[in-house]
């Protein structure tokens, strides 16, 4: 592929994309090998979108496509397509399309996964959800699921939105540490025990209530 770098995201096309060629970036959520078909749902975390590769595409690519696994992270060059009244998955954003796919790269590839990233539900309805021990020992595959992704999208925009309220009212945001250099002389500083570097300390700034009573 000569270029691998995206030009949507996977969650934002739709039937007015038809006839577009794009390239997408993004992890192998899961495949379907349907013998002369195969669908792959691609996932970034903008959503989610079905690329096909069909008889159009060359052996090379088939070949590829029929290799991915879970998780795999790719990029897929292709024509955005519409999809047939009956195939219209109108739980997603893209559900109106897919994308016929013309290459695929494949960036890395992943080993079989300690849990699904995507929802797993029972029967009932009821999501199951991975042990936790599990999900923090693999913190980097957690952060993928869709729960955990919307729980920091929702932190970050009232982090922005407190920010946003708080400058429109002339407040200044400062990091009084950045005021104090650490240095030996002087009153002692506070040693802190690293847990993350055994027998290794840092210190902390003496007193840094008393920058924040002066600049108030």
């Amino acid at each position: 592929m000569e270029n691998t770098k995206r030009t949507v995201t996977c969650g934002e096309l739709t039937k007015a994309d038809v006839g577009k060629k794009v390239v997408l970036n993004g992890w192998v959520s899961r495949t379907r090998d349907l013998g002369g078909l195969v669908f792959i749902r691609l996932r970034d975390r903008y959503g989610i979108t079905q690329v096909m590769v069909g008889d159009k595409a060359s052996d090379k690519v088939k070949e590829i496509a029929a290799s991915l696994k879970s998780e795999y992270c790719i990029a897929v060059e292709g024509t955005v397509a519409a999809r047939a009244e009956k195939d219209i998955n109108k739980d997603m954003a893209t559900g109106e399309i897919e994308v016929e796919a013309n290459d695929i790269e494949i960036f890395t590839t992943s080993q079989e996964l300690p849990f699904s990233i995507e929802e797993v539900r029972q029967k009932d309805g009821t999501i199951v959800l991975p042990n936790e021990d599990l999900r923090l020992k693999y913190r980097y595959l957690d952060l993928r699921r869709d729960p955990m992704q919307q729980n920091i999208i929702l932190r970050s925009k009232v982090t922005f939105a407190t920010r946003e309220y708080l400058t429109s009212k002339g407040f200044l945001e400062i990091e009084t540490p950045t005021f104090i250099k650490s240095t030996p002389e002087g009153a002692r500083d506070y040693l802190v025990p690293s847990r993350v570097h055994p027998g290794k300390f840092y210190s902390l700034p003496q007193s840094p209530q008393l920058y924040k009573q002066l600049l108030m």
